[in-house]
């Protein structure tokens, strides 16, 4: 059995990938006018597009506070004893960590980010602070605590502290060739846990089932990716964790005519890929294969579009050209960044015409955001246009990164409805 460390099958960082890094940062600090970074970081529960800047800094455990002075190396604070435990037995096994055991802090509160900032002869300096500004999409305003930030603020009266979320966005959102070739292992093993579900899902089989089956697969291969977006049914249109993952009830039973919808995080190494995920559960209603022709319209459009020196509103045009051409709905965005998530396309408020939804507060509109940042080689985005004729939706797409020239077409296997591969079980008590 291959030790999975040492498989050169496994991307890894380099130092060089290091040195880029931190020197990309003290570029930032010299544009910017900044005697240091301050910078925060989510905690690793904090599931897809989270805002995890801190291990671009370190190469490591997600969660910590980093303090990177324009001269000098980072400092991090970490937010508990398990992470010098982590970095202790880490190190002892020669992993890749970037940050010397003499650069690490034991706490990350308001005091140990100000003796910091005063160890490092930083209290009157000019701080650029990421967690200040929007980490979309879950986090528009910021994702410091305000009771944290009021102290920081109260015990260095002299620093002047701005935000620096959307510089160092756009700098981090530039990959690499060790960050691609990480993002394309990610997609890889996106694909192989999508694969997993296909060959579990069959009429009889419980949607826990194949849930667990992709997720199995993800774990298999290494990644520890967070939970995805699931829902199965005849016509369900909603997204997001399945309701027995919160909501005290058994799973459902798939039928056959059914369809399995899935949002796919597969995470490694710092970098995300998506899957967006329509399995087909036998024969289903002809809408469907409606819808998906649509979708992968646009889909097509996207990808020929995603092209270096083209505007992000021009991408987001040429994917909307086919969905708004056709007379169904569409529920929510065709389109985003991904690594770090920062622009996302437009919505069209479609979700007012289901039936019931009048009982419901208004989901307008929106136009998409940043439409005239330019696109540049190393930038990575999740096509994931949805479409529905009624209640029938089809979801496909995935990750794409701008080359040099074509785009890096990374998840071709989820642009288009798949069909479940399981064996067929006794007839169930259904719910549902």
């Amino acid at each position: 059995m291959r030790n999975l460390v040492t498989d050169p099958a496994v991307p890894t960082y380099s130092t060089t990938e290091r040195d880029r890094r931190w020197g990309q940062a003290r570029e930032l600090m010299d544009r910017e006018g900044l005697d240091a970074l301050l910078v925060f970081g989510e905690h690793e529960d904090a599931g897809p597009a989270s805002g995890a800047y801190d291990r671009w800094f370190t190469n490591g455990r997600p969660g910590m506070t980093v303090v990177f002075p324009r001269t000098g190396d980072p400092v991090a604070l970490l937010p508990s004893g398990q992470y010098v435990l982590d970095h202790l037995e880490s190190s002892r096994r020669g992993e890749s960590v970037w940050i010397p055991p003499e650069n690490l802090r034991a706490s990350r509160d308001s005091g140990a980010i100000v003796r910091t900032l005063d160890e490092l002869e930083l209290t009157d300096a000019t701080i650029g602070v990421v967690g200040l500004g929007p980490h979309m999409p879950w986090h528009p305003e910021g994702i410091i605590g305000f009771r944290l930030w009021n102290s920081v603020l109260a015990q260095a009266p002299e620093v002047k502290f701005t935000s620096v979320d959307m510089a160092l966005a756009l700098l981090v959102s530039r990959l690499s060739p060790e960050e691609i070739d990480v993002v394309r292992h990610a997609a890889s093993v996106g694909d192989a846990m999508v694969r997993a579900m296909v060959e579990t899902a069959a009429p009889g089989v419980a949607e826990s089932e194949v849930f667990a089956a992709g997720m199995a697969e993800g774990y298999r291969r290494g990644t520890v990716p967070p939970a995805m977006h699931f829902w199965s049914g005849p016509d369900p249109v909603a997204v997001g964790w399945p309701a027995w993952g919160y909501r005290p009830q058994a799973p459902r039973v798939l039928r056959d005519g059914e369809v399995v919808y899935a949002e796919v995080f597969s995470q490694f190494g710092g970098r995300e890929a998506q899957n967006q995920v329509t399995i087909a559960v036998g024969d289903v209603h002809d809408d469907f294969h409606r819808a998906g022709d649509v979708a992968r319209a646009a889909y097509d459009a996207g990808l020929e579009a995603l092209r270096p020196g083209r505007t992000w509103g021009e991408v987001v045009e040429a994917v909307h050209a086919p969905l708004d051409a056709a007379d169904g709905s569409m529920f929510l965005i065709a389109l985003h960044s991904l690594n770090p998530g920062l622009v996302v396309g437009r919505g069209r408020g479609d979700i007012g015409k289901l039936v019931g939804a009048q009982a419901y507060p208004a989901v307008n509109a929106h136009p998409a955001i940043m439409t005239d940042l330019v696109l540049q080689p190393g930038m990575s985005f999740v096509l994931e246009p949805q479409y529905a004729f009624g209640r029938h939706l089809v979801h496909v797409g995935g990750t794409v990164i701008v080359g040099e020239d074509e785009p890096i077409e990374l998840n071709p296997y989820t642009a288009q409805i798949l069909r479940a591969s399981g064996t067929a079980r006794p007839s169930r008590e259904y719910s549902g």
